[in-house]
């Protein structure tokens, strides 16, 4: 009888050769370079406010980016996410107005409670109804943008509207960083933890997979679906909460166009538009990148319609690199399978 043994630096070698396959590189190096090249040309564009002030633009997109890669990864996407964090956004400022002195902390509260609900709409309708997600919250999108409309009408509310406090969430700082931007990375940490190590988390990715195979092995599929939209609008309502603390007004047409925006970030993150693979970690990463652009582009004097034509190229270019990777891991598995009979 033999045994197999592994030498510490075979596993360091199998570490290190994990670490520089991660689908997160690509995109990590990608913002790297971004960053690289930018501070060159442009050395102003690190100094202690521009900095600041990416790390401030990119918080909500990660906390949306983030909460749309759970759904992405289960096989559906949520198109209402735009509509979700106005609606949160302008409900947030409505509770101001009612309530002047309310706890921060039960506006926090209120806030994920109401994305929550509108996400477990989206769930309850997709588990049901068996409609593919990208029909249902389509059509979601259109209502709650339709809600929104006719109950803010011409109303806004402006930052000088909200307590002091609540508006210093996103001026204060902990060691350089926005406190609205420590709170998406707490986000982002606790969400990858939970898909990585619980096991209702490594559901979701089975799911992605293949749902009928999860459904074999004894998987609630329909309830984790449905936990994923709600989970989901729990975060879009929070990082609407945010978006009242950060900008200067919200109303009608608050988050207008940001569910695209969103759905890119994710895609450009490594996270597989049909399910299955990617991490929370990547989406977020993406989503920084995303933003980055946009400052990179103003810092270098590019005109910002090439924003545009960069993202439609990183979406590409993610979905091309994720298709060669599957191609390369199902011939390898064949090649495996053939060894072993």
């Amino acid at each position: 009888m033999s045994t197999v043994t592994h030498t510490p630096t075979a596993a360091r070698s199998g570490a290190v050769k994990r670490f520089f396959t991660a689908r997160e590189i690509p995109v990590a190096s990608a913002l790297v370079l971004l960053i690289a090249v930018t501070f060159i040309l442009n050395p102003r564009f690190l100094s202690p406010q521009s900095t600041k002030d990416l790390m401030l633009n990119a918080t909500i997109m990660v906390i949306l980016a983030v909460g749309q890669s759970i759904v992405i990864i289960t096989r559906n996407v949520d198109l209402s996410v735009g509509a979700i964090l106005g609606l949160t956004a302008f409900g947030t400022g409505t509770v101001f107005d009612i309530f002047p002195d309310i706890p921060l902390v039960l506006v926090f509260v209120i806030g994920m409670t109401f994305g929550g609900l509108l996400g477990a709409i989206n769930g309850l309708l997709v588990t049901s109804a068996k409609v593919p997600a990208l029909v249902i919250t389509l059509g979601t999108m259109y209502i709650f943008r339709g809600v929104l409309s006719s109950w803010a009408g011409s109303k806004q509310f402006f930052s000088g509207d909200n307590p002091k406090e609540f508006g210093n969430l996103s001026v204060d700082t902990f060691f350089g960083i926005p406190i609205i931007t420590i709170i998406a990375v707490v986000i982002t940490v606790a969400v990858a933890v939970f898909m990585s190590s619980v096991r209702s988390g490594r559901d979701l990715y089975a799911i992605g997979s293949d749902p009928d195979a999860a459904r074999l092995f004894g998987i609630p599929v329909g309830g984790r679906v449905l936990s994923a939209f709600i989970a989901t609008g729990a975060l879009t309502g929070l990082a609407g909460v945010l978006y009242t603390s950060r900008y200067n007004s919200v109303g009608a047409l608050t988050g207008s166009g940001l569910e695209l925006d969103v759905v890119a970030a994710v895609v450009v993150g490594g996270v597989a538009i049909f399910g299955g693979s990617g991490t929370v970690a990547g989406a977020a990463i993406g989503a920084v990148l995303l933003s980055t652009i946009t400052g990179a582009l103003t810092a270098t004097r590019v005109d910002k319609f090439w924003q545009q034509a960069i993202v439609g190229v990183l979406i590409l270019s993610a979905i091309i690199i994720d298709r060669v990777v599957s191609l390369r891991r199902t011939r390898k598995l064949r090649v495996s399978e053939a060894k072993d009979v």
